[in-house]
């Protein structure tokens, strides 16, 4: 392998490269070196972890019912195939530059510094939005069971005291909190929790599922794919994009319904690319990152399409429940018990959801420090847990108090295109870095280059049109303010840029 001395000295300007070797170098300081302990099964249970949440429990019925019907099935297998395109790309990334931080390390190493800073700025806003909106939908279901029991929280501690004025979501609040200690403590213990929670939560799907398949009437999938039906026109901000920049209003239903419905399920595997985020911490990147990020996400669509097709059979989709339509479909064939269990799946099932969310957060904003974009305080780990506890601690309490105080609903589909960004770039990276390092081994190489990389970008651009423009401006209004952080300090402080002064 070459040594930094072989290489080239990395370009000067907005557009300076990060050397791979440099990167993988860094990883060796000891005190800013993260502990080696995951995996493959480690990374597989916590990509399965995050991507089987809210998705499964909730999108299901609601796709269904508005846009695919039976269909459904294939909407998921549609948007799965979206996510294994970048996940190609992604895992040649992973195994290559072992390195925390995921999207942004790459970025660094192939595209430049400030395509490195926006696409790090970006997976903050993403990683920070999706923690705070998972531990408020935890906060639903945990007061649903509650409930259940005669128990219920006054209405100020649960986020619901409109008449005042005032509303404070303690269970979101606390869970947060909770789950930043955790990850204080270490990746493995982590790692442990985790596995815990996921064996109950696909426990419950495959409860669904195999449960499911005695209930289920084949003439509720007449037909299985519903006569087209125009969608009702959007306006102003909250239009689709592709509506207001090619007149393109989609469908609901039909074969186009399906691409549609698509763009909407893509919610439900949102956190597969947070698998990447540890690559620092797994014992052999090379060879477990690409398995972790596939597996799981192989794992996931299966599931995925199980359920929808047993949800879509044992009730009519024109039936389906909007909030909870696996445990509303058991109601509705008399046995409400299996209801139970899927809310207590659910609330299980999103606080792992919620922890790796939160993981990725914080291993993304200490690799951005640690380069220096961001003040080199947050890249310091514990002397005797190696996490980054510091950013951990500072993230963990801003993002509690985010879940408790704010109802953050329409700012979810702000994680959706954070995300399909995150996937344009990294299937850029993969082509750029062929080009400009075609001698680095890579223990796993995408097929096909250029065109899963291209086709990929193709997938997630196409997706990121069919959000409302309101998500755009927001989106747009984020990046701004990153820009602005990046002049005004991480430029002049960034590590690299003070090695190439050095050198020239």
């Amino acid at each position: 392998m070459s040594t930094q001395q072989d290489l080239p000295p990395s370009r000067d300007g907005l557009f300076r490269t990060k050397t791979i070797e440099q990167s993988i170098r860094d990883t060796e300081e000891p005190e800013h070196a993260l502990k080696k302990s995951l995996s493959a099964l480690d990374l597989t249970v916590f990509g399965v972890g995050v991507i089987i949440g809210t998705g499964i429990f909730v999108l299901t019925g609601k796709v269904a019912k508005e846009t695919a019907g039976p269909a459904t099935a294939i909407a998921f297998v549609v948007a799965g195939v979206v996510c294994a395109l970048a996940a190609l790309c992604y895992a040649e990334f992973a195994s290559t530059v072992p390195v925390a931080g995921s999207a942004y390390t790459f970025s660094y190493a192939s595209l430049g510094e400030l395509v490195a800073w926006i696409i790090g700025w970006d997976l903050v806003l993403e990683f920070a939005l999706g923690t705070a909106v998972v531990a408020v939908g935890w906060s639903g279901y945990v007061r649903s069971l509650l409930d259940n029991i005669g128990w219920s929280l006054p209405n100020a501690l649960s986020g619901t005291d409109a008449t005042k004025g005032f509303g404070f979501d303690i269970l979101a609040f606390v869970l947060v909190l909770v789950l930043t200690v955790i990850l204080v403590l270490g990746m493995k213990l982590s790692a442990r929790v985790t596995t815990v929670v996921v064996a109950i939560k696909v426990a419950v799907v495959l409860i669904v599922i195999i449960a499911g398949l005695f209930f289920i009437d084949t003439a509720n999938y007449s037909p299985f794919i519903p006569e087209a039906q125009p969608q009702s026109a959007g306006s102003g901000l909250q239009a689709p994009l592709v509506q207001l920049i090619f007149g393109y209003a989609p469908t609901n239903f039909g074969v186009m319904g399906i691409f549609t419905a698509a763009s909407v399920v893509f919610f439900a595997f949102i956190g597969f690319d947070v698998v990447a985020t540890a690559a620092e911490e797994t014992k052999v990147p090379q060879r477990d990152m690409p398995r972790g990020i596939m597996a799981s996400l192989l794992i996931c669509t299966t599931l995925y399409v199980a359920v929808s097709i047993v949800v879509t059979g044992m009730e009519h989709y024109t039936e389906l429940s909007v909030d909870a339509p696996l445990a509303d479909a058991f109601k509705a064939v008399g046995h409400p018990v299996y209801a139970g269990i899927i809310s207590f799946g659910a609330a299980v099932g999103l606080t792992v959801v919620c922890m790796i969310l939160l993981l990725g957060q914080t291993r993304v904003f200490f690799a951005m420090s640690r380069d220096g974009l961001l003040p080199r305080f947050f890249s310091k780990t514990h002397p005797r847990f190696h996490t980054p506890y510091r950013p951990t601690i500072l993230l963990g309490v801003i993002i509690a108090i985010v879940a408790g105080f704010t109802s953050i609903d329409e700012l979810a589909t702000l994680v959706n295109i954070g995300t399909l960004f995150a996937f344009v770039v990294v299937a850029l990276g993969v082509m750029v870095l062929r080009r400009t390092r075609p001698e680095l081994h890579r223990a796993f190489r995408t097929p096909w280059v250029p065109l899963i990389p291209v086709l990929s970008v193709a997938a997630s651009v196409w997706l990121m049109l069919n959000l409302p423009a309101e998500t755009w401006l927001r989106f747009g209004i984020w990046m701004v303010i990153g820009v602005v952080i990046y002049f005004t300090y991480g430029r002049k402080h960034s590590r690299v840029h003070r090695t190439t002064k050095g050198m020239s």
